[in-house]
């Protein structure tokens, strides 16, 4: 059995079959995007054209493709799973394709990045049939990873520590922020990663700004730098690690509250067990950074699931209530911004059955550029 086997195994067609029945869908329609590869493997090209796959809940799936993209489908992971493949010519309406095998739906979910144009076009189509997201049936699937979707994560994960390693050579003052972006991009890929998503590079008080783009910024002594950086590995699994830098010796007030956003990054990890609800572990981090006065500039979730998409269930933060299952995959990534500057400590972790696995090993202490 191979990787791509494991990662998308042919039951995943039955099982959203099944989760869609449970979810009281008649239905699933997957474009393009992180669901339809989850189910099939194919990770098809979003485009105008529709690439549809449909899952009946009570009978059986088909991918319907524009003709030109029908060897890219045979190609890919799908086409090893006896799933009847439906080409459709450009002057055909693959809406209306859809449509008249499903005959008439109840309700349908549609995948949950469709793009607005084709949620008409269905919407026209199956006019009895009532509109949900996919992710009803899907979520609860996708969020709980396999031992093969560990694994992948964990590959991301070593891939982009090693890229963390290698920052400290790049990150010197005179440089500017896009410059570093550039050779951390570079490196991205040339550890493995077959698409680089972002490369934050924040020096100074753009630390203060957690999505900050690189800029012309030039960086200089004594300027912390907060790097966030993130890929798309070959198989589909994303990696996400954020470690912070000071150029020589940090500002006194930086000082003081890394320690204290340091343990309560590793106050969460701690918390990451079986049972315990999501926003527990957002409680974890920012009970700490509370306590010592930080709280109003912790100002996002301490977390996010990953899988196929850098964003998806489960989401650490107040209000969610949902029990952690093994599986679960998700950052842990407070963050402390007062403004002159900031800093952010985060890490890949994974539910296991007794309690918290990093994917992410490089050192989280505050890493010291010769100035």
């Amino acid at each position: 059995m191979t990787m791509l086997d494991e990662l998308y195994p042919a039951a995943r067609l039955a099982d959203a079959a099944e989760a869609a029945n449970r979810a009281g869908l008649d239905a699933l329609l997957l474009t393009p995007g992180a669901d339809l590869r989850y189910v099939v493997g194919y990770d098809a090209h979003a485009m105008e054209r529709l690439t549809c796959l449909a899952i009946p809940a009570g009978g059986d799936p088909f991918l319907v493709v524009p003709r030109l993209e029908l060897p890219a489908a045979k190609a890919s992971p799908a086409g090893r799973l006896g799933l009847e493949l439906v080409p459709w010519d450009e002057t055909d309406d693959p809406y209306a394709v859809v449509a008249g095998r499903l005959g008439r739906p109840g309700a349908v979910g549609l995948a949950d990045r469709m793009w607005a144009m084709m949620v008409l076009r269905f919407a026209a189509a199956l006019p009895g049939a009532r509109q949900e997201l996919a992710s009803l049936a899907l979520g609860p699937l996708r969020a709980r990873k396999s031992p093969a979707e560990v694994a992948a994560l964990r590959e991301a994960g070593q891939a982009i520590d090693r890229v963390h390693e290698r920052v400290p050579g790049w990150l010197l003052a005179g440089r500017t922020e896009q410059e570093v972006a550039a050779d951390i991009s570079d490196a991205i890929l040339a550890e493995g990663h077959g698409r680089v998503d972002f490369a934050i590079v924040a020096s100074g008080p753009n630390g203060a700004s957690p999505h900050h783009t690189a800029s012309d910024r030039v960086i200089r002594e004594g300027d912390t730098v907060v790097v966030d950086i993130g890929g798309t590995m070959p198989s589909g699994y994303c990696s996400d690690c954020t470690r912070t830098y000071v150029i020589g010796q940090p500002p006194d007030d930086f000082a003081a509250y890394y320690q204290v956003l340091k343990d309560a990054q590793d106050a969460a990890c701690a918390a990451v067990r079986p049972g315990a609800s999501a926003e527990s572990i957002d409680a974890a981090a920012r009970e700490p950074i509370t306590a010592a006065g930080y709280g109003p500039y912790f100002v996002h979730r301490t977390g996010h699931g990953i899988g196929l998409e850098t964003h998806e269930d489960p989401y650490i933060v107040a209000g969610n209530t949902e029990p952690l299952q093994p599986g679960h995959a998700f950052s842990v990534e407070p963050g402390i911004y007062p403004g002159q500057h900031g800093a952010r400590i985060e890490d890949i972790v994974v539910c296991t059955d007794t309690g918290c696995e990093r994917l992410n090993t490089v050192t989280r202490e505050l890493v010291s550029v010769p100035a």
